[in-house]
């Protein structure tokens, strides 16, 4: 009877020692298999640290990284680099350039916290006339319409934000420069004769709190800019009423009511001006 029970003690502590060993090898494998690495863990503790920083704490990404800008390219560099695996190196870069750009933009148009008047501008009837007169006619009117529009807008305190097309945007911290550099930039077209074509540039001007994102600018206060641009005729400049309202004290600067506007994604009952310069006495 007592080696019975010997021999049943043995084949229980047998059990339990093939249990523990089963229980030991299945965390083991889930250690293995789920548990972040050392450098994983300290890439995403150094991601985390970020966010306490000024800026914005996603910098890195396609969107904020857009530009030609030497912290936009340099920033994507550090992300190319560092898309195969977790880095903390990776987000120290970038949170250095985070930093950079949070100091650079202090004065609030990376958070929408300032006033900037947005201007589109676009050729009216140019995708009809490109079908007959070729590619290399369209790029050669593009390059005239650049090399007389970018002075303009410089000259006005203003900055190329991005080339659409046959159209471009720009963003200004001044109203009046905007709207001056607007009416600038139709007259300068106007003077283009590409093989006896003489292209008609409109214009809208509104002034707002977008938010600046990398090299561009995004929000409701762009779509608005872009739908006055969208409702002037050829050779017309538009702006917003709060354009209008921000530049009443120029003098040389005549505004007239459009009667009709519908611009999608404006707000309702919003106004909508047509601006020139003051004719000058003879």
């Amino acid at each position: 009877m007592q080696s019975e029970i010997e021999a049943d003690d043995e084949a229980d502590d047998a059990a339990e020692d093939a249990a523990d060993d089963s229980a030991v090898e299945i965390v083991d494998l889930n250690l293995t298999t789920d548990a972040p690495s050392a450098r994983e863990q300290l890439a995403h503790l150094t991601h985390l640290a970020r966010r306490v920083l000024p800026g914005d704490s996603e910098y890195g990404d396609s969107l904020s990284t857009a530009g030609d800008q030497t912290p936009q390219m340099l920033a994507r560099r550090i992300s190319e680099a560092g898309n195969q695996r977790p880095s903390a190196l990776r987000e120290l870069g970038l949170g250095a350039l985070q930093l950079y750009r949070a100091l650079s933009d202090a004065h609030g148009s990376a958070s929408g916290e300032i006033d900037v008047a947005i201007l589109f501008t676009d050729l009216v009837g140019f995708s009809k006339w490109s079908l007959k007169a070729g590619d290399e006619a369209a790029l050669a009117l593009l390059r005239a319409i650049d090399e007389a529009q970018t002075p303009v807008v410089r000259r006005a305190g203003g900055e190329i934000v991005k080339r659409l097309g046959d159209g471009a945007m720009a963003a200004f911290s001044d109203p009046v420069a905007a709207t001056r550099a607007a009416i600038g930039s139709v007259a300068a077209i106007a003077a283009i004769d590409q093989d006896g074509y003489r292209p008609a540039l409109r214009a809208g001007v509104h002034l707002g709190r977008p938010r600046r994102v990398g090299a561009d600018y995004i929000g409701v206060d762009v779509n608005i800019a872009a739908r006055v641009a969208e409702a002037a005729k050829g050779g017309e400049v538009l702006v917003s009423d709060a354009t209008r309202e921000a530049s009443l004290d120029d003098a040389a600067l005549r505004f007239r009511r459009k009667l009709i506007f519908r611009g999608k994604g404006t707000p309702t009952g919003m106004a909508v001006y047509a601006a020139r310069l003051a004719k000058r006495p003879d």
